[in-house]
């Protein structure tokens, strides 16, 4: 018993539609406030995602990287607000095309990651999860800058 790709990008779907929501009013002076020292940026949970999407899913899933994704890429703030966004629309769009490309069975697959032996559909579905993790996160930078600032 195996999770299928369509339930895969179901939940792609879903978190993608929550972080529009909760991104579509972020601006580029809100990018990089943070709470206190210690917290994420949304710039570092941003392009924290954009690397999943760019580069780990699509190794992963057989994909490829593409030639000019930088390896400074997370947290560099040579990036608009604009560019990161348009990273994470043209992520959204790879990702659900590699999971078009992908077979059920292939998901039952044992590969050999961060987390030693586990099929496939473990470590996509963990990464899918991302989506709705970092979702939370913005949302709760975002309504916390709202209380602290007004």
């Amino acid at each position: 018993m195996g999770i299928k790709v369509d339930v895969l990008k179901f939940f792609v779907e879903i978190g993608f539609y929550r972080m529009g929501n909760v991104t579509k009013d972020i601006n580029e002076e809100l990018l990089d406030w943070a709470s206190c020292a210690d917290a994420n940026t949304l710039r570092w949970i941003l392009t924290h995602l954009n690397q999943e999407l760019h580069v780990y899913l699509p190794r992963m899933l057989g994909g490829t990287v593409p030639d000019d994704w930088p390896e400074d890429y997370i947290e560099n703030s040579r990036y608009s607000l604009e560019k990161i966004m348009g990273d994470l629309e043209s992520g959204k769009r790879n990702l659900l095309g590699l999971l078009d490309a992908t077979k059920d069975e292939s998901l039952n697959v044992e590969v050999d990651l961060f987390m030693g032996k586990k099929p496939l559909q473990f470590y996509v579905t963990l990464m899918i999860s991302e989506i709705i993790h970092h979702e939370g996160q913005i949302a709760a930078i975002v309504a916390l800058d709202k209380r602290i600032r007004g």
